[in-house]
């Protein structure tokens, strides 16, 4: 049951740096408890719905999913010529399968995911995210670690949709944005394939992270594009890169894009904001952010957590980096199995 709060009881604090913190106003908690992996909040905000947090960082809002799922999955699929096996990677809401799910040449889907506990709280309090996406028979639903996978599986996938945590700088989920798992996922592509991740925080104000996995990716693959879309709950237009042998999307016209929405898309398929204007908006840099992309700068691999240096002129450069602390009221904790 729902524990429902007053207007005044509790917020979820979120902090994308050491200086400014975000409050979300709640007024209902469903789930708030520890995983084996992480910490999981689902919650009813005043302004963005229910929505998902670990750790303290939302993850994914009721009002502004689709806008962040449409743009991770579309562009891919609807470049790729008729994508027939789908991987993806992370993705625990469902909502990323739901997306992929809207393709009638999608035969079948793999998801995986490290976290069991999140996939099935978010299968019981996030329906609309996944619709009932992980009950399509077309989905082999995998409970491991994405990376041991990609190491391990023998099959060939069209197109590989990652979809993980935004944790670099040496957190746990790292090594799914290495170069070698890079390689890795290169060798589990179809002829054709393409491959997009989740690119984090995209903008002229904020792109180093953004830039290390475009330098790390252009290091695989010979085409490599940057994207982003508006997702008001991240506080911040959120990144993307797709990545491949040849997919351009300035090669295809906006008017080519509408033809294959109307063409591939399933009679019972939701699109809200993807259409061939839209999609290229999506690529369209302004002038400072395609010069910071461009600046030299690491890239991430194995064993070389990706650190950057501290601003010289930032009088608390030394504190610690704490992610947010998560739902900040009195209220009890749920236990998750």
């Amino acid at each position: 049951m729902p524990v429902n709060l007053k207007p005044a009881d509790a917020f979820l604090v979120e902090t994308l740096d050491r200086y400014d913190l975000y409050h979300f106003r709640v007024s209902h908690l469903y789930v708030s408890g520890m995983t084996p992996f992480q910490q999981i909040t689902i919650a009813e905000t005043y302004n963005y719905g229910r929505v998902l947090a670990l750790d303290g960082s939302i993850q994914s809002s009721e009002d502004d999913e689709a806008i962040y799922h449409e743009a991770l999955v579309q562009p891919a699929m609807l470049l790729h010529p008729g994508p027939e096996r789908v991987l993806v990677i992370g993705g625990g809401e469902g909502a990323t399968l739901r997306e992929v799910y809207y393709h009638r040449s999608v035969r079948q889907a793999t998801m995986v995911d490290l976290d069991e506990a999140v996939v099935a709280l978010c299968r019981e309090h996030l329906p609309s995210w996944h619709k009932g996406s992980f009950d399509d028979p077309r989905t082999r639903l995998v409970i491991g670690d994405g990376r041991q996978f990609v190491e391990q599986d023998n099959e060939k996938y069209d197109v590989v949709v990652i979809d993980i945590v935004d944790m670099l700088e040496g957190g746990p989920a790292q090594l799914l944005y290495t170069r070698r798992f890079y390689e890795l996922v290169r060798g589990r592509l179809s002829p054709g394939g393409i491959v997009v991740v989740q690119g984090l925080e995209l903008s002229h104000m904020d792109a180093q992270q953004h830039g290390a996995v475009a330098r790390t990716l252009r290091a695989v693959f010979p085409q490599v594009h940057s994207y982003r879309a508006p997702v008001g709950s991240f506080l911040s237009s959120w990144g993307f890169l797709l990545a491949s042998d040849w997919a351009d999307p300035w090669a295809v016209s906006s008017v080519e894009i509408d033809e294959r929405l109307r063409e591939r898309l399933a009679p019972l398929a939701s699109i809200d904001h993807m259409d061939g204007q839209f999609f290229h908006s999506m690529f369209g840099l302004d002038l400072a952010l395609k010069k910071e992309l461009a600046k030299d700068g690491p890239m991430i691999e194995d064993d070389k957590p990706l650190v950057f240096p501290p601003n010289p002129d930032d009088p608390i450069f030394e504190d610690q980096w704490t992610a947010g602390p998560g739902l900040t009221a009195q209220v009890q904790r749920l236990q998750v199995g």
